[in-house]
């Protein structure tokens, strides 16, 4: 029986659907094709705004009560704060959520899903699933094939992260930092932190009691438990660069085993989600702007490690608005619909 015979239920809300990952993510919806019977932008704040998605704007309305009442899946395109406020609203209506921030991330009965990896996650049918943080989305991708290979050891990795993934303000403070560097030193954030223009900072998120930012543990505890790995070792450094969009990250592991670099590309090379660019000696190799707009986490870069026996070093570069945060949902929402589609078939 076709697909469309089986009328079933494809009504969404995104939640935060004014921001940039709430843009992001009605983009990606259109481009691929998701099958919607409604569509529902919703905001903290509609203030009379709309969104322009499969052709059409969209009155954006404020998150209520009522919002979620028919609703079948729901992208919270939020912060962890509004994600703990209407989460449970949503999920008491009926519809499954799937979460951008890091609100439910840790809960042992919350999958954090990235499909190509661990779809299997969503056996159960979960109601409420957790997205990945955006670095930590990219790196598990190209580690997966490997680690199955060969058994994974130990990580340690160093993030560049792009303005981007703090938000639409913080690129606003990097467009003025931008023409302010011009004609003199870049001015400090309006919040009173480092400029973003023109330098590194090796800060994202708060300082936890260990020396480490939030950022770097939330690399450290996802990639434990999207690997399935509880105990493996990790260390992470995340750094903010003044590049608009585009996550990179300089990966080291070490394996049970050797692995080579023609055996790590050939792994990548057949395994989902994954664009290899390694040919330094032509200047290819993984760049933000590479990434940029793509769905694709581009790897490259590979060598053997000079410290360790079994070690591997890698570049990985994605967008971190798409398959950073968007891309890496709808995959997850359409992983949902194709379920229920395949119970509505067994049902007829």
């Amino acid at each position: 029986m076709p697909r469309e015979a089986l009328h079933v239920s494809r009504r969404i809300a995104v939640l935060g659907a004014t921001g940039l990952a709430g843009r992001t993510t009605l983009r990606v919806l259109e481009e691929r094709r998701f099958p919607l019977d409604e569509l529902r932008p919703l905001a903290s704040e509609a203030g009379g705004r709309t969104v322009t998605a499969f052709g059409r704007e969209w009155p954006v309305s404020a998150v209520g009560e009522r919002s979620f009442d028919g609703v079948d899946i729901a992208l919270f395109a939020s912060a962890n704060a509004i994600s703990e406020q209407w989460a449970p609203v949503a999920r008491a209506a009926g519809a499954t959520v799937i979460d951008y921030s890091s609100a439910f991330r840790y809960h042992d009965d919350v999958p954090l899903v990235v499909p190509e990896v661990n779809a299997h996650a969503l056996a159960g049918d979960p109601t409420l699933i957790a997205n990945p943080n955006c670095s930590t989305i990219a790196i598990v991708v190209a580690l997966a094939p490997l680690a199955r290979a060969a058994g994974l050891q130990m990580l340690e990795v160093a993030t560049y992260q792009a303005v981007s993934g703090a938000g639409s303000e913080a690129l606003a403070e990097l467009e003025r930092g931008i023409r302010g560097g011009l004609d003199g030193p870049p001015p400090h954030r309006t919040d009173g932190g480092p400029a973003f223009a023109y330098n590194v900072v090796p800060q994202i998120d708060r300082f936890e009691d260990n020396g480490y930012t939030r950022e770097e543990m939330k690399i450290t505890w996802e990639t434990r438990k999207i690997l399935e790995l509880p105990d493996l070792p990790v260390a992470a450094t995340a750094a903010r660069v003044p590049v608009r969009v585009g996550h990179c990250a300089h990966v080291s592991a070490v394996f049970e085993r050797p692995m080579s670099p023609d055996e790590a590309r050939s792994l990548w090379a057949s395994f989902p989600g994954l664009k290899v660019i390694d040919d330094p000696a032509r200047g290819r190799f993984p760049t933000a702007l590479d990434a940029d707009g793509i769905d694709e986490v581009v790897v490259g870069r590979a060598r053997v490690s000079l410290v360790h026996p079994h070690g591997l070093l890698f570049f990985v570069a994605s967008d971190n608005l798409r398959k950073g945060a968007a891309t890496n949902a709808v995959q997850i929402a359409q992983a949902i619909d194709e379920l229920a589609v395949r119970v509505a078939r067994r049902a007829r």
